[in-house]
């Protein structure tokens, strides 16, 4: 049985408390907040103890704790874990600077102490099962990503201001996705893009509208697009073009009846929302992640695919202001 502590008793950190308290090979043993009210809440729903956060990071009923704080306070969080012997499991992304997040990787090779980032996509059934089928050759070799996400409204200006941008925030996971499926480390990076959906968003700093263009050393192109907003609900697709075929990953509904009428025919709407749509994802990669430190199995996706993804979003941000492509070396 793996104990978990946790630090963060917020949104996503009630999400990973929810899956604990579905497995068999883990307890959640105490969670930590800021608020303290926060962390008496959840610990009271899930029969965790509260604790104060370096409580649960130097103590010895502990195995593994997840971060799932503010990204500001992850590359303090990581080296107190990894000097602790902690196994870690970080929600993205590991730090808003890649520079900061390899000094995090880093601390976390030298201490030897296993660390899983949190790119829950790779393991969404229907996106995991695209990428088998891909690895397995079933489109020759990949020629083409293109990745498509679209929330169906913005978050509050608030959490805009200390988000690090729509690079940082949003699209590194489809950096993370595009690495995933490309097989290649992207070596080119263009990125443009535009405040369409909120006056207000720009006016903090950020942008709402985005495209990004990755480029392989072999000539692998990803085509990533994300809006702020998409009025017909949470936009998740995937397409691949291959040498041989292609690979497709639509969006999920709510249900899957089509009615037909005069009118024509009409489906159910998309799942609203990351909480609902992907649900199982964040079940299967904590899952992973204990699976992981019991076999003793290096965890997957690694803090390297954290700093790999950091450094796309870099990238990306330098081309959207220079408005030039930004080259990368592997």
């Amino acid at each position: 049985m793996i104990s978990i502590g946790l630090l963060g008793c917020g949104r996503i950190g009630q999400v990973h408390a929810g899956s604990i308290a579905r497995m068999q090979n883990a307890r959640l043993t105490a969670v930590a907040d800021a608020l303290p009210q926060a962390a008496q809440a959840l610990a009271d729903s899930s029969g965790a103890a509260a604790r104060a956060a370096d409580k649960i990071i130097h103590a010895s009923d502990i195995d593994a704790v997840i971060v799932a704080t503010p990204t500001a306070l992850h590359y303090d969080q990581i080296h107190a874990l990894a000097a602790a012997g902690k196994a870690i499991f970080c929600e993205k992304p590991i730090d808003l600077s890649s520079e900061r997040a390899a000094e995090c990787m880093q601390t976390v090779e030298d201490s030897g102490v296993p660390f899983m980032t949190a790119f829950n996509r790779r393991f969404d059934p229907h996106f995991a099962h695209l990428q088998a089928q891909l690895a397995a050759g079933a489109i020759g070799n990949a020629e083409m990503v293109v990745i498509t996400s679209r929330d169906p409204a913005p978050p509050p200006l608030s959490y805009i201001a200390q988000s690090g941008g729509l690079f940082r925030d949003m699209m590194i996971h489809d950096f993370d996705m595009a690495r995933f499926l490309l097989g290649e480390e992207p070596v080119e990076v263009f990125a443009t893009g535009a405040c369409l959906v909120d006056p207000e968003i720009g006016a903090a700093g950020d942008i709402d509208t985005a495209m990004v263009t990755l480029k392989t050393a072999s000539g692998r192109l990803a085509q990533i697009n994300n809006s702020r907003r998409a009025t017909y609900g949470y936009d998740q697709r995937i397409e691949v073009h291959g040498s041989d075929g292609m690979l497709q990953a639509a969006n999920q509904l709510e249900h899957h009846v089509t009615q037909a009428g005069a009118g024509g025919f009409t489906t159910a709407p998309n799942r609203h929302f990351f909480l609902e749509r992907y649900e199982s994802a964040y079940l299967a990669e904590m899952s992973s992640f204990v699976d992981s430190l019991t076999s003793k199995a290096p965890p997957s996706p690694g803090i390297a695919d954290g700093v790999a993804a950091q450094r796309l979003a870099d990238a990306a941000t330098q081309s959207l202001t220079s408005g030039k492509p930004v080259h990368l070396t592997v």
